[in-house]
């Protein structure tokens, strides 16, 4: 049986956002000191066997926190680099037969950015959904355009009226400042880049954003 994810904070290594010349295994694991509980790795511009040596780094870099890794989109780099699992989206390869190729016990999260992409997820064989984007952002763009609270509002209760214990994350735009509306909103916790890793501390950065999270979940219940 694969574990339970913690969404409470995914941190996102994003190069497009934080550059390749920066120690991706150092920026994670201070992300995961400071309380990140999950931590992706998505790259859409270099070539594979750098993405694999980028994975493999950053795996090493977490092995001894207990916090998993995905690859965003590339199932084949998250294999090479021995990562936890895969962050996939509406244009990529369908949940079904990521799930043959990573196995029973992989994480496999799922971006949800409308209704169909909700109702996908209830039938798909996922770990965690996450919403958005919520607001702008400089680090992806977004064709579809923000959806803000209401939207997650809106789609976070189609999956949980079959899911319940899907942990649903929120992404996009999201710092300290949104987070406990994007947790009252319904959200499991939050999904950041530049809000850890354009930090002058990471570490620090990564436990604020945590506190916050904790602390929004407890007022929730």
């Amino acid at each position: 049986m694969r574990p339970k994810v913690d969404f409470r904070l995914n941190a996102i290594v994003d190069l497009d956002a934080i550059g390749g010349d920066k120690d991706l295994g150092a920026l994670a694991l201070a992300a995961a000191s400071g309380g990140a509980t999950i931590i992706q790795y998505r790259d859409k511009n270099s070539p594979t066997r750098l993405m694999v040596e980028r994975a493999r780094t950053i795996h090493s870099a977490l092995k001894d926190t207990g916090v998993p890794l995905v690859v965003n989109d590339r199932i084949d780099v998250a294999l090479a680099a021995g990562a936890e699992g895969v962050h996939i989206g509406r244009e990529d390869m369908p949940v079904r037969d990521a799930r043959l190729l990573l196995g029973p016990d992989a994480i496999i999260g799922l971006t949800v950015k409308n209704e169909a992409d909700a109702l996908a997820a209830t039938t798909s064989d996922i770990d965690y959904a996450c919403i958005g984007g919520l607001f702008e952002t400089l680090c992806k763009a977004n064709p579809d355009g923000p959806i803000g609270f209401d939207g997650f509002s809106r789609l976070a209760p189609i999956i949980r009226a079959v899911k319940p214990d899907l942990p649903v994350g929120a992404i996009a735009g999201i710092d300290l400042a949104r987070t406990p509306p994007a947790i009252a909103a319904g959200a499991d916790g939050v999904a950041v880049i530049s809000a850890i890793f354009r930090q002058a501390d990471p570490n620090g950065a990564a436990a604020a954003l945590r506190s916050v999270v904790d602390a929004a979940l407890q007022a929730r219940a």
